[in-house]
C-alpha cells in the first residue's frame, strides 16, 4: 500500500448503476454517526458533475441526503468537459479536506475510471492539445469507427479494453500511443497500490436479469418524470457544445428527440440498451478490484456488513 498514514478512512461504495449504491452510501454514513464517527460522500458518478443533469443521471435530490454533506455534485456547467485527471485532482482535495475534518470520507459511485483514479496510484501521461485537435477532428468528420481500427492496429490489448463507440476514449488512446506511453489509464492497472492506506471497499450487486428489469423501468421513469424538459432547458445553456454532457445516456437521445430525429419511443429504446451496455461494462470493471466486499442489493444491514469485515 502507498499514500496517506493511518488516520480517518476512506470507504468506497461501487458497482453497476441502478443498484442501490446511492442508499447504502447514506445507511453507511449514518451507521459511522451512529458509532461516534461522521462523514461526508464523495460523488464518483461523471454525469453527477453536471449542474441541471439530474433526472438522467439519479441525482440524490437535496431533500433526500439526509443532511450528510455531499462532494462534487453539480461542480460543472454543462459545456465543459469533464477529465478524469481534473476528477482525480478534485476528489482526493475533497477528501483531505474532510480528513482535516477528522470525518471518514465515502466515495460513491459507478464510473470505473474516475472511482479508480481516486482509489489506487493512477498517473495521467501528458496531452497533446494540437493531436488531440486533429483526431478530434478525425472524430467529428468520420465518427469513431475507422479511430479505433487505427488503434485496434497499433494496440490490440488497449483497444480490447475500450468501447468501439467511446470516441473520445479512443481519441485519448491514440494520442497516448503517438507519444510513446503505453498504459493511458483506460484499465485498472496490474497490482495497483492504493492512494489512501484506509480505505475500503464494498460493492453492491443485483442478479443480472433483475438488474436489466429495474433499468429499463428507471429510464421510462427518467421520461415520464421530466426528463425531455431537462435536456430543453440545458439545451438552452449550452448542452449541445458540451463535449462531455452532451453524448451522456439518455441526454443524447433526448436531443435527438428534441431534433425530430428519433421519436420518444426510439429514444427511449436507445437509452434502455445503452443502459444495459453500460451496467454490464461497470460489472466487469469492478469485479477486477481486489479485496472487496460484495453485498446483495436490498439485503438487510449493509452498513453493518461493511462496518463489521
Amino acid at each position: 500500500m502507498s499514500g496517506a498514514s493511518a488516520g480517518p478512512r476512506l470507504w468506497a461504495i461501487v458497482g453497476a448503476t441502478g443498484t442501490g449504491k446511492s442508499a447504502a452510501s447514506l445507511d453507511l454514513a449514518e451507521a459511522l454517526r451512529a458509532r461516534g464517527t461522521t462523514a461526508e460522500i464523495v460523488n464518483a458518478d461523471a454525469m453527477q458533475l453536471y449542474r441541471g443533469m439530474d433526472i438522467g443521471t439519479a441525482k440524490l435530490p437535496l431533500a433526500e441526503r439526509r443532511g450528510i454533506p455531499h462532494h462534487l455534485l453539480d461542480a460543472l456547467d454543462v459545456t465543459d468537459d469533464a477529465a478524469v485527471a481534473w476528477y482525480q485532482t478534485a476528489a482526493r482535495e475533497a477528501i483531505a479536506a474532510i480528513h482535516q475534518r477528522g470525518a471518514d470520507a465515502i466515495l460513491v459511485g459507478g464510473s470505473g475510471l474516475y472511482v479508480s483514479s481516486v482509489l489506487f496510484d493512477f498517473r495521467f501521461p501528458p496531452r497533446d492539445a494540437d493531436l488531440r485537435a486533429a483526431l478530434e477532428a478525425e472524430l467529428e468528420a468520420d465518427g469513431p469507427g475507422a479511430l479505433y481500427t487505427r488503434l485496434k492496429a497499433a494496440d490490440p490489448a488497449t483497444a480490447e479494453r475500450i468501447d468501439p463507440r467511446n470516441g473520445r476514449r479512443v481519441v485519448r488512446a491514440l494520442e497516448v500511443l503517438a507519444q510513446g506511453e503505453q498504459n493511458h489509464g483506460a484499465a485498472l492497472p496490474e497490482a495497483p497500490l492504493l492512494w489512501h492506506s484506509e480505505t475500503r471497499i464494498a460493492g453492491v450487486r443485483m442478479p443480472r436479469e433483475e438488474l436489466v428489469a429495474r433499468l429499463d423501468v428507471r429510464v421510462e421513469h427518467m421520461w415520464a418524470d421530466g426528463l425531455i424538459d431537462e435536456v430543453a432547458g440545458l439545451r438552452e445553456q449550452g448542452l449541445e457544445q458540451g463535449v462531455t454532457a452532451r453524448r451522456a445516456i439518455g441526454y443524447a437521445q433526448g436531443l435527438a428527440q428534441l431534433a425530430g430525429t428519433m421519436t420518444q419511443a426510439e429514444a427511449i429504446a436507445e437509452t434502455q440498451a445503452l443502459t444495459r451496455r453500460y451496467a454490464r461494462r461497470q460489472v466487469s470493471w469492478f469485479r477486477r478490484y481486489d479485496d472487496t466486499l460484495w453485498l446483495d442489493a436490498g439485503e438487510e444491514g449493509i452498513a453493518e456488513r461493511i462496518l463489521g469485515r
